[in-house]
């Protein structure tokens, strides 16, 4: 589970969306805010709303203030920010309104950008100690939640940091970030982690001095306990494994800071922490509930020491122990997982069938709340009792899980009976999020579970029954789409994942044109993955047509805010790519040319941002454009990424490998330069970099081989994972076959064949290992029985929209159209398979179409 896709469910509920709306006047800043009248530049920009003296030139970096405020004091503190600001011609910016506040200061917002209602540019270091003074008198007595990566000033909500004023980047451990530059004139990356440093060449000023002093005062002593382990962090605070400095058992200590991590009650993360302190002691002496020791503070984050229940979460023993993730499951595996699976399901009920006798609701019932013992499944324990009440209040929790969350119109004990139903399939087929999203797949998701795993007759309409809506005057959503057929209409299917792609366009807005995954708000809404480039380019490949309308946006929209990243995916080289393929030769060419110095720049190796994106548009240029030129950047680029494979790093924890993160892309490049050149030497640099990649693979207990991903989890997909390499290695294999890294193409296509895949998309989902299995040159048959499966249960994720299917993107929380998470990757996929087109850029046709899916 990502927690940051939370943050982006709050603006609209079948998009990820920043909180632009601004809703009512009274909840736009900007209505108690007026423009001066002359001399001042107002402009819009996302969340942010700035305002710049006219004529004041800011440095590109330096000492920043930041000012925090609570929901309740935000207007109070900015009306105060702004007057000071104007009347000294101060440039500043501003969130654009209480929601977006809410938004950034939620559990799951980041928290490197939490708290920061205003940010200052002081333009030196005594006009820095001017503003910081003025303002800590004007703002005295006001709160708000402390911002972890700053210096703070004084008692009150006046924050600093040395950082950029203008955006530049600088590529860092495979990602383009934003930067300062050092005196020699190297940019490096600007530091934006959730505690305060300084760069090394950077004087503190006199102004902060006692500000540093105040920070290294605090005694260390103070805290009675010694930190062996963080478990978990969120905006609210982190979770913590200890042991007592005084002697005794390991316990959980759990931080609280105040106005920070708020619910959609408004309420922070310390009177969370008192509730659960409260609700723990009630409960003391119920099997499967840890003991409260104590609640303590030290210095202003409050704390709560709890027994330590061991065990896994029954997410993590989900991952390990679900047949359906494997290939070639037997019935046999399928019954006696089940039998586990009841057996936990029945001591969770247990032990919540006892917090209810005691009169407590939990109220955040889900499957990282359930602790497993793997020395002792009979071992069930409940953790997270923040949200639990006692039924009297008839309060309702304002957090929850997606997919396990109740509706508005359960209470009391219904809520808690809500979660254990959505549990009940969830264990079986772990896609209760999909349900908040699009309701009508209960019944279908409800019936494959008792079917599939052979449960007792009635198990799915029990389920349902607690899980259905009671509003029966609501118009009831389709149940059944196309997909749901025995044989699909494949010309049909497309044809409405097209309608829905194009009716979700939005040409009115200015950051994005179709809605895509959360990350389209880091890269922009123009960029090939996950943005209006990759959505065009796969309506063309697709045969839907062309929409003159919608390239103008695209073009205008780089023209208006050029890209600040090279990479094909998330940057430059990819919208220009689309847009010589759509025949605006002129646009494409001043975008790559624009973007030389960035070029210059790179040296991530990978395909979705780095060198091997870049030398493959450059090969697709020098063809196109039967350009020389062209051509020798493209060897250019290949010859950094062989020098750079010689060197390459080691695998890290956290996997890489891949199609768009791995050292795959560069094997494509040195493919298609073998294939352009004829010299052999390039086939060996595939090799090489493709058993770079396999470095990073484990072979799971199937006998499959998948990219290790931390300690415990494995990766399948074709963006990063298995599947990714498994796509190049198949093509290295068309020219070698007997290099060293296609001896490993059993097992990786083993690794895409099982039956249960959480997304259904073309980069981290289902149709990209039903690709990778069509790109072998003759598919064997339980291969195609592979593919036809996969494309079968595409129908569990079919929504409708609009008159046409749409599907969801990553955490399944709300629909995609882009290529990378959505309907667009969705589309060239089924273009691949059923009819031999190229899935993606770079990739050749599929060699065998699958002719039985159509």
């Amino acid at each position: 589970m990502d927690l940051r896709y939370e943050a982006f469910c709050f603006a609209d509920p079948l998009f990820y969306d920043e909180q632009l709306e601004i809703g009512a006047p009274v909840d736009d800043f900007s209505q108690a805010l007026p423009t001066p009248a002359t001399g001042w530049v107002a402009a819009d920009r996302g969340i942010w709303r700035s305002l710049s003296p006219e004529g004041r030139q800011l440095p590109g970096q330096g000492w920043k203030i930041h000012v925090s405020a609570g929901l309740d004091n935000a207007r109070r503190v900015l009306v105060q920010v702004h007057e000071y600001c104007v009347e000294h011609r101060i440039a500043y910016k501003h969130l654009r309104s209480l929601m977006i506040l809410l938004a950034r200061n939620s559990k799951y917002a980041p928290r490197d950008g939490s708290a920061k209602l205003i940010t200052i540019y002081p333009v030196d270091e005594d006009e820095l100690g001017r503003v910081l003074e003025d303002l800590a008198v004007r703002l005295e007595g006001e709160h708000g939640a402390y911002i972890l990566s700053d210096l703070r000033y004084g008692d009150g909500p006046l924050y600093v940091r040395y950082g950029g004023f203008a955006e530049q980047w600088v590529e860092h451990e495979g990602n383009r970030v934003l930067a300062i530059r050092k005196p020699d004139g190297r940019l490096v990356p600007d530091k934006r982690e959730p505690t305060f440093s300084v760069p090394d060449w950077v004087k503190i000023p006199a102004c902060l001095q006692s500000s540093i002093a105040a920070r290294r005062s605090g005694d260390p002593d103070q805290f009675p306990y010694r930190v062996t382990r963080s478990l978990h962090f969120s905006n609210g605070g982190g979770v913590y494994l200890a042991d007592p400095k005084a002697g005794g058992d390991e316990v959980v200590l759990k931080e609280a800071r105040p106005h920070a991590g708020l619910d959609r009650a408004q309420i922070d993360a310390v009177a969370r922490l008192r509730r659960e302190h409260e609700v723990l002691d009630a409960l003391a002496g119920v099997p499967g509930v840890p003991r409260a020791f104590e609640h303590f503070t030290v210095w202003e984050h409050h704390y709560l020491a709890m027994e330590y229940m061991p065990g896994t979460s029954l997410g993590n023993w989900l991952a390990r122990n679900y047949p359906l993730t494997r290939r070639d499951t037997t019935e046999a595996d399928l019954t006696a997982y089940a039998a586990r699976a009841l057996a936990v399901l029945a001591k969770v009920e247990e032990t919540i069938e006892e917090i209810h006798a005691r009169g407590f609701v939990f109220g955040d019932l889900h499957a990282l709340n359930i602790l497993i013992d793997e020395d002792d499944e009979s071992r069930v324990s409940l953790i997270d009792f923040e949200m639990a009440a006692t039924l009297e209040s008839g309060s309702r929790p304002a957090l929850g899980a997606p997919g396990f969350r109740a509706p508005a119109d359960r209470t009391g004990f219904e809520i808690d009976e809500h979660a254990l139903a959505a549990l009940r399939l969830w264990i079986f087929l772990p896609l209760s999020a999909l349900l908040e999203l699009a309701p009508a797949k209960l019944r279908g998701i409800a019936d494959f579970v008792e079917r599939r795993f052979g449960l007792p007759e009635g198990y799915a309409d029990a389920a349902v029954a607690v899980l259905a809506s009671r509003d029966e005057t609501a118009e009831p959503a389709p149940v059944h789409t196309e997909l749901d057929q025995e044989k699909p209409d494949w010309p049909l299917v497309r044809k409405q994942i097209a309608e829905a792609i194009l009716a979700s366009a939005t040409p009115e807005r200015q950051d994005r044109l179709f809605p895509g995954d959360i990350e389209q708000f880091r890269f922009g809404g123009a960029c090939f993955g996950v943005g209006a480039a990759g959505v065009l380019h796969a309506l063309d490949v697709a045969g839907v047509g062309r929409f003159p309308e919608h390239e103008r946006w695209l073009i205008d929209a780089v023209r208006r805010e050029p890209p600040t990243r090279p990479g094909f995916y998330d940057g430059s080289y990819g919208i220009a790519y689309v847009l010589e393929n759509l025949g605006h030769h002129d646009e494409a060419s001043r975008l790559l040319a624009s973007s030389a110095r960035l070029v210059e720049q790179t040296t991530d190796h990978a395909l979705e941002g780095g060198l091997a994106g870049i030398g493959l548009t450059q090969l697709h240029f020098a063809a196109a454009r039967q350009d020389n030129e062209f051509g020798r950047q493209a060897l250019s680029t290949a010859v950094r990424l062989a020098e750079a494979l010689e060197t390459a790093a080691p695998p890290g924890k956290f996997a890489r490998a891949g199609l768009l993160s791995g050292w795959s892309g560069p094997a494509l490049l040195f493919i298609r330069l073998f294939e352009g050149t004829g010299e052999p030497a390039w086939l060996a640099f595939a090799d090489q970099a493709l058993r770079r990649d396999l470095e990073e693979c484990v072979l799971a207990d199937d006998a499959s081989l998948q990219v290790r991903d931390g300690a415990t989890r494995t990766l399948p997909y074709a963006a990063i994972g298995s599947a990714g390499i498994l796509v190049v290695a198949e093509q290295l294999a068309r020219h070698r076959p007997d290099a060293v890294a296609c001896e490993s193409l059993p097992e990786l296509r083993q690794s895409c064949r099982g039956e249960f895949v959480i997304h259904p998309g073309l980069l981290y989902g289902r149709l990209g290992l039903a690709v990778a299995l069509g790109m072998g040159a003759e598919p064997e048959q339980r291969v195609r029985e592979a593919i036809d499966l996969h494309l079968a249960r595409l129908a569990w994720y079919a929504v409708p929209f609009r008159g046409g299917l749409a599907f969801p993107g990553n955490q399944l929380l709300r629909l995609s159209m882009d290529v990378t998470t959505g309907s667009a990757g969705i589309l060239l996929a089924l273009a691949a398979l059923l009819d031999g087109k190229e899935v993606l850029p770079f990739l050749g046709s599929t060699p065998s179409p699958h002719t039985s899916g159509r």
